[in-house]
């Protein structure tokens, strides 16, 4: 066949039509004869415009594969219509199951009491469930029973729970609110619905905060949620510090505290001595969870309250008495040498008379020794990464940059003569040891090259405390000469979320291995 272009389509019995006489290329074109059987059809008139006026059924001779073309094209048309779905949103199976079997408890074949409640289901579904999964498939009595009564064990299932557990059984999807996960997600573990426990996991997880973390963390425990447990330890490490809060520190147990209290993670703000202040406040509000104050106030009501009660103590210190012994394990884990390195950090330790002074007693020898080693024996500091010593003895300080800008500072405290200045400009973070350049309170170290281990880490944080952004230069070794500097992180744009918070772990000198013949006596408590 050729093509459709080469071909004039003639209505069937009818002459070419001819050109008018006195017609030429300025001319118009006449219509094209038609006979009697062509009377009521359209004309098309095709002066050489591209328009054309055709009614219904008319045929163009001027342009003879218009017809065919048009034809295809709506047959193409046609075709994508045909092959063009169409949504029309049907009633939800799913909320058909649920309203119809759930809530209306149509063709019920068994009835659950808990709680005082009843619910009208069916077995098929509750199969789903491996608590009810097994009862009814074993030798149970109440396989072959139409009533089950149940009893609830656990004082945080209600009748709400249940409700939502039983629901989804029979629907897709459970919206869970924080207030009522803990709920949900015992009613869950008891029923042993996996689906639901997942959903209850990431809800936590998802809705971590100073008011949902420590019930969130003490259930997670108590119904084997180690990734929330773990989600949630991670944001007191961040926040503990960081974002002090009155009623954080009266729901925190003894057993977390010692937890964030020994971690190398912890993000201190300043220095140690403002975690042992920490501690002494949330020390003072495990005494007296009734006092309602601000946190302002706090530390002023908790010196008050800790010195009315030195009279009492009879020559011993607070953490020798009854009240205080139970608190032994948390403070065990100060890093106690970063303290007493301070003058005024080491008068007031001694006014507070918290402290068995045979821990102070020791931890001055091990300094004492430790500066002659540097002095004596041209000690340079660590030359290795030992992860066990950096995480155990490491310094832990802090800083809270609330805006961009310049600055410069130093952690305060002897430092065998290393001291070091930290300056943040232009996105980055630079290390120095001054030596002679800049003025120093202490004594420094002229050795012509000194070592420190050290971590730095960086982190952002929404409102809620939810880390935003976090980096880290992971464990290094840094060796600097006199007055030498060095850049240890270039931030990108991506962290620069203010108020921008700086942790670093220092190690400047390596802890003195221990033999029979200098081994201190170990604590007695841990």
């Amino acid at each position: 066949m050729g093509s459709l272009s080469s071909r004039v389509l003639r209505p069937p019995g009818r002459s070419r039509a001819q050109q008018e006489p006195g017609s030429g290329a300025g001319g118009s074109a006449r219509r094209p004869e038609t006979g009697g059987d062509a009377a009521g059809h359209g004309f098309c008139y095709c002066p050489g415009s591209r328009k054309r006026k055709r009614s219904s059924g008319a045929l163009c001779y001027c342009h003879p594969e218009s017809e065919t073309d048009e034809d295809e094209e709506e047959g193409n048309e046609q075709q994508r219509l045909l092959n063009t779905p169409r949504r029309k949103k049907l009633k939800s199976t799913s909320k058909y199951i649920y309203q119809t079997l759930f809530l209306n408890g149509e063709n019920s074949d068994i009835k659950i009491c808990a709680l005082g409640e009843e619910w009208s289901l069916h077995k098929i579904y509750l199969c789903q469930s491996g608590y009810f999964s097994s009862m009814f498939s074993g030798s149970w009595k109440e396989s072959s029973m139409n009533i089950i009564e149940l009893e609830i064990p656990d004082q945080n299932i209600d009748v709400e729970a249940l409700q939502v557990a039983f629901g989804s059984l029979y629907r897709d999807d459970v919206l869970i609110k924080p207030s009522r996960v803990i709920a949900i997600l015992a009613a869950a573990c008891m029923l042993q619905l996996d689906g639901l426990i997942q959903q209850c996991g990431e809800t936590m997880k998802e809705t971590i905060n100073v008011k949902t973390v420590c019930g969130y963390y003490t259930s997670a425990g108590t119904y084997g949620l180690d990734s929330v447990k773990k989600k949630c330890l991670e944001w007191l490490l961040n926040n503990l510090m960081t974002h002090q809060n009155v009623e954080l520190f009266k729901e925190l147990s003894i057993n977390v505290m010692k937890l964030l209290i020994g971690s190398s993670n912890l993000f201190v703000m300043q220095v140690e001595m403002d975690v042992y202040t920490a501690l002494k406040k949330w020390m003072f509000l495990q005494l007296v969870p009734s006092w309602n104050g601000s946190l302002k106030q706090l530390l002023t009501e908790t010196d008050v309250w800790f010195s009315k009660r030195k009279k009492d103590f009879e020559g011993m210190t607070f953490l020798e008495t009854e009240q205080g012994k139970p608190f032994v394990s948390v403070f065990r884990h100060l890093r106690l040498q970063y303290i007493i390195s301070d003058l005024a950090s080491a008068r007031i330790i001694e006014q507070d008379c918290l402290i068995p002074s045979g821990w102070l007693s020791s931890v001055y020898k091990q300094q004492w020794l430790a500066m002659l080693r540097a002095e004596q024996d041209n000690e340079v500091g660590p030359q290795e990464i030992n992860k066990e010593e950096l995480e155990g003895n490491s310094m832990r300080c802090g800083r809270k940059l609330a805006k961009d800008g310049e600055y410069c500072w130093r952690w305060t405290g002897f430092n065998f003569g290393f001291d070091l200045l930290v300056t943040y400009t232009n996105r980055y973070i630079i290390f120095k040891r001054n030596t002679l350049n800049q003025p120093c309170s202490g004594s420094v170290s002229l050795q012509p090259r000194r070592s420190i281990a050290f971590r730095l880490r960086l982190a952002s944080f929404d409102s809620s405390g939810k880390l935003i952004c976090s980096r880290t230069t992971g464990y290094q070794i840094l060796t600097l000469e006199k007055d030498q500097e060095q850049v240890v992180m270039n931030l990108d744009s991506r962290l620069l979320i203010f108020p921008l918070y700086i942790c670093c772990n220092f190690l400047y000198i390596s802890p003195e291995k221990r033999t029979e013949n200098n081994r201190h006596p170990e604590n007695p408590e841990n």
